[in-house]
C-alpha cells in the first residue's frame, strides 16, 4: 500500500515539476515579449518628440509666411 502512495506522490511531484518548467517557459517567453513592447515604446517616444519639434519647426515657418503675406498685402493696399 505505501508502495502505491509513493507512486502517486512522485506523480504528483512530477506534474509539479511539469508545470513549474512550462511556467517557466512562458515567464521567460513574456519577459522577452516585453523587452520587444519596451523597446518599440522607447522608437514610438522617439518618433514622437521628432514629430513635435517638425511641427513647432513647421508652425514657425507658417507663422513667417503668414507675416510675409500680411506685409505683401500692406504694401498692396498702399498702391
Amino acid at each position: 500500500m505505501s508502495f502505491e502512495v509513493f507512486e502517486k506522490l512522485e506523480a504528483k511531484v512530477q506534474q509539479a515539476i511539469d508545470t513549474i518548467t512550462l511556467l517557466q517557459m512562458e515567464i521567460e517567453e513574456l519577459k522577452e515579449k516585453n523587452n520587444t513592447l519596451s523597446q518599440e515604446v522607447q522608437d514610438a517616444a522617439g518618433r514622437r518628440e521628432t514629430l513635435v519639434r517638425e511641427n513647432e519647426q513647421l508652425k514657425e515657418e507658417q507663422g513667417a509666411w503668414q507675416e510675409r503675406l500680411r506685409a505683401l498685402l500692406g504694401k498692396m493696399e498702399e498702391v
